[in-house]
């Protein structure tokens, strides 16, 4: 099995003509283990058993039960019937509401692993009839008794069975918003027999809790030589909810209308089954990401905090983004040398890390025929010790190894080409505009800034699973906060739409660091409008980036745009305190600042509902989020230590030894965000035919070795000249 290790589960349903399930737990268990199914379904109570007391308890009779045991939940999960719970006679229903009580007592009692509560009959169908209230009133009757089942709910979960048509989306919808958004309630999604929808129908699933898909069998075709099949839009719909790990339930007649020469009841399990086995294969960034899917992240935060080495690690195995950086240089590089500006140019690489940009310039540099003067300049004392080995290994003088903060660093000679990975995930979400601004004083007049523009692109989506993992923290901090995730379970309202754009190097610019507004032509204002397509729930707002690295030379997380297999970078997700219904033909206007003062730079946002006319209903607008960024902030550090402000040039440490020991992969221990612990190591696919050539260096190993010897003399020399400097406050390097 390709796309996974773990098999698709597959559940029986047995269903009598009059769409009751009539069948005890081991008719049904029977049937559905000789036909390989993992599971089955059962009612709790007989039709003729589904009444409730017009007072006091309701009590079954062992006769009434055809999900009777503990042996018979090991197998089945139950179905509870809440006909009535919509009626209009008080007697009526408050007895209805009993016994869909006594029934979810009863499989919590079992141990059943979960209980699928059908819909009463005027929701499931529309209907005049007076014998039950109102629509509006009965989703609020049944969804108050779903809420006392949620409340009392221990190890049973509770799935609302819901029909996947016009009206489901917003029965459903409607019942887990009164049930306050509850994390317990899940979702089955029951198929019908339409043979025309729009292409988009199941998109608007994608973002809720579907734990199970509910396929009766009179939705199936035959084929040419009657073996059972689904039309092509339902197979396109169960390919793209299967990536959500769902089950799967065949809902049949006693009868089956497959022939046991073709398998029986057990073809349509057969078929479900290979649909599974037969999608297309993962994406190289999915095939990367396994297991991380619609996980919350922290967003780095590089210029207050210094990486780790699994961070590097992991950043240095996408050979798509070193590549493009590479056809970059050597771009830029050929335009010099064409414009006869000479043949020996100045590179430096600001926020070098572990040294994967200063191996794509001299690799640039070859390709172009040109000499390099390349610096590459790091801050994190930690990543210098790894540049340090590698200058003392690989790149001997070719290379000058600077460790010093760039926004305050003075070069010795002004540069060619300025390179920098300071990119997060809406783009300048890491301070990339602040540490450019600072550092660009050391490029000549013409000098060139890689990547030369970034912007910033949004779009309102739908995410349960994104709002309820937020929502767990119970408190405002959390919603208020951007997280970094791999998305998948979600539903946007529209394609993502530019927002801002920043540029470098900016002629004429002037900072003065640490100064009043010093950084005020950062800051940013965007208001966007969206249409909605269909009913949707606004649970955040997600960001993605494109960056222009050199002319035509681009790197892309915007869907539309991606550049393909490249895994340096997910999304951003901006979470709603409050999500916002908006419906088919609507607008949504998003609102989006990027704010700054003289220490941190923040985001606040918020959205605005508009009619269908085009009206704004400023009653229904979301809370402006992170107010003065008193949530969530990027802090901006004025200077990291005293030996900062000069720069500490790298070449003062001591040799490191020659051996070359044959390269070891270090363990891979995190993605992107700092709030992720020891998730598998990916596949090896960066190692492809495609992929730049990498020189062999010395193992993580030799590297661990040295580094704590040669970290302690540069923490020496580093207090040494710290102390020096704050001696001779005015001494200048």
């Amino acid at each position: 099995m390709s796309n996974t290790e773990k098999a698709l589960s597959i559940g029986l349903e047995v269903v009598d003509t009059r769409g009751q399930l009539e069948a005890s737990a081991s008719q049904v268990e029977t049937v559905a283990r000789e036909s390989g199914y993992s599971f089955a379904a059962v009612s709790i109570v007989r039709r003729d058993g589904a009444r409730g007391a017009s007072n006091g308890p309701v009590v079954f009779n062992p006769d009434q039960l055809l999900l009777a045991t503990a042996e018979d939940a090991s197998f089945a999960i139950g179905v509870a019937s809440s006909r009535g719970v919509d009626a209009a006679d008080d007697v009526v229903r408050r007895g209805a509401i009993q016994l869909l009580d006594a029934q979810a007592n009863w499989a919590n009692h079992l141990g059943v692993a979960a209980l699928l509560v059908t819909l009463p009959g005027s929701l499931s169908k529309k209907s005049d009839d007076s014998t039950v209230l109102p629509f509006s009133a009965a989703v609020a009757n049944f969804a108050r008794s779903v809420s006392a089942l949620l409340s009392r709910a221990s190890y049973t979960q509770i799935l609302l069975r819901i029909p996947l048509n016009a009206n489901g989306w917003n029965i459903w919808n409607a019942v887990r918003s009164l049930c306050g958004h509850s994390p317990k309630l899940q979702l089955a999604l029951e198929f019908e027999n339409i043979s025309t929808a729009a292409n988009d129908t199941i998109n608007q699933w994608m973002a809720e809790p579907v734990k199970l898909v509910i396929l009766p069998t009179d939705m199936f075709l035959f084929n040419k030589k009657n073996y059972p099949v689904l039309s092509k839009m339902h197979q396109a719909w169960c390919r793209s909810i299967m990536n959500l790990n769902v089950q799967f339930l065949i809902s049949s007649p006693p009868n089956s209308p497959v022939s046991p020469e073709n398998g029986g009841i057990g073809a349509y399990r057969l078929y479900i089954d290979n649909l599974y086995k037969t999608r297309p294969p993962l994406s190289v960034v999915d095939a990367f990401a396994r297991g991380y899917d619609d996980y919350l992240q922290a967003p780095l935060q590089p210029l207050m905090d210094n990486l780790e080495s699994a961070t590097y690690e992991v950043f240095e195995k996408d050979p798509v983004k070193y590549q493009e950086y590479e056809n970059a240089i050597e771009l830029a590089l050929k335009d010099r040398v064409a414009a006869g500006l000479r043949n020996v140019f100045v590179v430096m690489v600001f926020g070098a890390g572990r040294g994967p940009l200063v191996d794509c310039a001299l690799r640039a540099a070859e390709k172009a025929g040109c000499t390099l003067v390349l610096y590459a300049l790091e801050k994190n004392p930690n990543a210098i010790v790894i540049l340090q080995t590698k200058k003392q290994t690989r790149w001997g003088d070719a290379v000058t190894i600077v460790h010093s903060d760039m926004r305050y660093w003075e070069p010795p000679v002004k540069a060619d080409i300025l390179v920098s990975e300071l990119l997060g995930s809406f783009g300048d979400n890491e301070l990339s505009p602040e540490c450019l601004d600072g550092a660009q004083k050391v490029l000549k007049p013409d000098g060139i800034s890689i990547p030369e523009s970034y912007t910033a692109f949004l779009t309102p989506i739908s995410s349960t699973k994104l709002y309820n993992d937020v929502c767990s923290y119970k408190d405002l901090a959390h919603l208020e906060t951007p997280y970094v995730v791999k998305f998948k379970a979600i539903n946007s309202i529209a394609e993502p739409v530019p927002v801002w754009q920043f540029t470098h190097p900016q002629p004429g610019l002037e900072v003065n660091l640490g100064t009043k507004d010093f950084n005020i032509h950062n800051t940013r204002y965007s208001h966007t409008s969206f249409e909605a397509k269909q009913d949707l729930l606004i649970h955040g707002i997600a960001g993605y980036f494109e960056s222009v690295l050199y002319r035509h030379i681009h790197l892309s997380i915007n869907p539309s745009t991606h550049s393909p297999d490249m895994s340096s970078w997910f999304p951003i997700f901006f979470p709603l305190q409050v999500p916002l219904h908006v419906s088919s033909g609507s607008h949504v206007d998003v609102h989006f600042w990027r704010l700054t003062d003289d220490r941190k730079v923040w985001y606040e946002w918020a959205c605005v509902p508009r009619t269908k006319s085009g009206e704004s209903i400023l009653g229904g607008a979301s809370e402006i989020h992170n107010v003065g960024g008193r949530s969530s902030w990027i802090d901006m550090p004025a200077m990291f230590t005293a030996f900062m402000s000069v720069g500490l040039c790298a070449d003062l440490l001591p040799p490191i030894p020659r051996k070359q020991p044959p390269h070891a992969t270090c363990e891979h221990r995190q993605l992107q965000g700092q709030q992720m612990s020891h998730p598998p190591s990916p596949p090896q696919y960066f190692a492809s035919p495609a992929s730049p050539t990498i020189h062999s260096f010395p193992s993580p190993s030799l590297i661990e070795k040295e580094a704590e010897r040669v970290k302690r003399q540069l923490d020496r020399k580093t207090l040494i000249l710290a102390l020096v400097l704050a001696s001779k406050p005015t001494t200048t390097p």
